[in-house]
């Protein structure tokens, strides 16, 4: 008899995902990037297969994917390893990394770290968690090799990302919430993004693997939490089921959307430039709306204003100096940048 159906489910989202990073590694070590002349392949013993790492909570997505992952990379030529990182938010946080590290190495998985982290106060607890765990994955991904990261990110959290970025009012990139594959080089994978909270969850009772239930994710205090167990109910006993997929499935068609206009501004840039690089107001006024803002956002961006504090509405203002012109002043912007119109041109840079 084969596994259970859930069981089945998280392991055929993570081979997936592996059979990808395999892929990717074998172009890598076969091809000569300096020239395109195809090489010898490397002797392949256990030092030359790919390093996966799973990010690991203890809560039931994470400890389903690192069961997942430290099943399928026996069968594969995959080597894998986990980390847990400690924000230090909770009395005991420290014993209890510990603990998620043991677990992960129980599954067999190796190397296995508890990372401790410094959380700060910039962007609110939230974001500041998020950055502080993202910081340590990143660090830990180039101390040991990694090729990629696995994150236990669901259906269910994806259209928790889609309703955020749809109160946030910050446009269609937002409503594309999480993309399977993010970061430097691909280094993030979210195998689990087409699988429901549910599913994962009887994965674990399945397995019988222990899962520890973070507090904070049933703390009204948290924007997130709220959502979850208020905001999205109230919308399933309003619209009825199906809100969840629905949202997931607007993800991926924003993201689509958000894309193509991504790459539309990146190759119309240089046209609306003059022989000295700047911007003219004229070409710019000729652009779709959403087009020209992509421009502009990428203009600030490469002047020094950090993406992260860049909000739809700064653009909006340095937009007005273009379609609504009447002699304003320069628009202060993020990472001390101002923007100015400027004999036509304008004229962006860090003041």
């Amino acid at each position: 008899m084969g596994p259970h159906p859930a069981v089945a489910a998280i392991r055929l989202a993570v081979r997936r995902v592996l059979h990808d990073v395999l892929t990717e590694h074998h172009t890598i070590r076969t091809t000569d990037t300096t020239d395109g002349k195809a090489t010898h392949p490397a002797r392949d013993d256990e030092r030359t297969h790919p390093l996966v790492l799973v990010a690991c909570s203890g809560g039931a997505d994470s400890m389903a994917l690192a069961s997942a992952l430290a099943f399928e990379a026996r069968k594969l030529a995959v080597r894998a390893g986990g980390v847990t990182v400690d924000h230090g938010l909770q009395d005991g946080s420290d014993q209890r990394a510990t603990e998620v590290a043991g677990r992960m190495a129980a599954l067999g998985l190796d190397p296995v770290e508890a990372v401790a982290v410094t959380v700060g106060r910039e962007g609110g607890p939230e974001a500041a968690a998020r950055d502080a765990r993202y910081a340590a994955l990143d660090a830990a991904a180039e101390r040991h090799g990694a090729a990629a990261v696995l994150l236990g990110h669901t259906r269910d959290d994806q259209a928790e990302t889609v309703l955020l970025g749809l109160a946030r009012g910050s446009g269609i990139r937002s409503l594309s919430g999480m993309a399977a594959v993010s970061g430097a080089s691909g280094r993030y994978r979210r195998p689990f993004l087409e699988l429901d909270r549910q599913t994962v969850r009887k994965a674990c009772v399945a397995q019988e693997l222990a899962v520890w239930d973070d507090p904070h994710n049933a703390d009204p205090a948290y924007t997130r939490s709220r959502l979850r167990h208020e905001g999205l109910p109230a919308l399933e006993k309003a619209l009825g089921k199906g809100v969840v997929e629905a949202l997931a499935r607007t993800a991926q068609l924003s993201r689509d959307d958000a894309d193509a206009l991504d790459s539309w501004a990146a190759d119309v840039e240089a046209l609306v430039r003059d022989e000295a690089g700047r911007l003219e107001c004229a070409k710019l006024f000729g652009l779709p709306p959403a087009v020209r803002r992509r421009v502009l956002r990428r203009a600030v961006i490469a002047e020094g204003a950090p993406a992260g504090s860049l909000f739809a509405r700064h653009i909006e203002e340095v937009d007005r100096l273009i379609t609504g012109w009447r002699g304003q002043g320069a628009i202060n912007l993020p990472g001390r940048v101002e923007a100015r119109r400027q004999g036509g041109r304008l004229v962006i840079r860090q003041g």
